[in-house]
């Protein structure tokens, strides 16, 4: 584990906890973009809270379990003692809601916190399990085929197990799925939203018009989700800077529920003059 920068990094979050009441209190007045996702959001400056000043409603965070505790990083050589996931995003969004009135935005603008595990599957969800119990007021729950809405879902990608997530008798988590999924029809209560990468699909990445076959390909998958009630996100969508405004149109003109992207600022204009 790298250490060297753990002094600088703590005084980083040590700074962002300190400001994050007068950050809440903007929030609570930007516009939210409701297709908006920031993918790796931890490599952002200010984790979280630049998703939020620019309205986002869903962040992605990548995790690694470590002698018992959950690290947020891309890869294991990146982890620091202070970025764990309750440092950089459990504890602010709680403060958050706190500061809101029990929501993130408001009483209907639901907020995604996508985890990708990055470890082991089933150890690293146990402890994850166990941790987000901690944060239970502020999670959506699942039992008994029955969902608590919360001001936060929590949502699980990267290595995980469906087995063991169905046999919980209560979560605070829900499945990641894939389009194979949608075969088995399975309970959106597991499995609300269906990710795939952009690339394993489609062939235009944005220049010029997308071939009819693909749109209609695009369309049927949109479409057999969200008929089931699951959402849609496609991951590898960020391209050249000529072509991104063409290929985000064409997610938007077909109704997919999330556009994820490492370039906030600019998503965020082109949501703002076009959702």
């Amino acid at each position: 584990m790298r250490l060297s920068k753990s002094l600088f990094v703590s005084s980083s979050i040590i700074l962002l906890l300190t400001i994050s009441c007068s950050l809440t209190k903007k929030n609570s007045l930007t516009i939210p973009l409701i297709k908006a996702h920031a993918h790796n959001d931890y490599q952002h400056p200010h984790p979280l809270f630049d998703a939020l000043s620019f309205g986002y409603i869903s962040v992605e965070a990548d995790i690694h379990l470590v002698n018992g505790k959950l690290y947020v990083a891309h890869d294991r050589e990146d982890i620091t003692n202070a970025r764990t996931l309750q440092a950089l995003y459990l504890n602010p969004l709680r403060s958050i809601i706190k500061e809101n009135g029990g929501f993130v935005y408001g009483k209907d603008i639901p907020f995604t916190l996508l985890i990708d595990i990055k470890t082991d599957a089933d150890s690293t969800y146990i402890v994850l399990s166990a941790m987000l119990e901690e944060y239970s007021s502020m999670i959506t729950s699942y039992a008994n085929e029955k969902r608590i809405n919360g001001a936060v879902s929590i949502i699980v990608s990267g290595n995980r197990n469906l087995e063991l997530m169905k046999n919980e008798n209560l979560r605070y988590a829900a499945y990641d799925g894939r389009f194979n999924d949608l075969d088995s029809n399975i309970s959106s209560k597991l499995v609300p939203l269906i990710s795939a990468n952009w690339r394993n699909y489609f062939k235009w990445k944005g220049k010029g018009e997308i071939p009819t076959e693909e749109k209609e390909k695009l369309q049927r998958l949109i479409n057999e989700a969200h008929k089931q009630g699951k959402q849609v996100r496609f991951w590898a969508t960020d391209v050249s800077s000529t072509q991104q405004l063409n290929l985000w149109n064409t997610l938007l003109e077909s109704d997919v529920d999330f556009i994820g992207t490492d370039k906030l600022e600019k998503l965020k204009d082109f949501l703002s003059k076009n959702d």
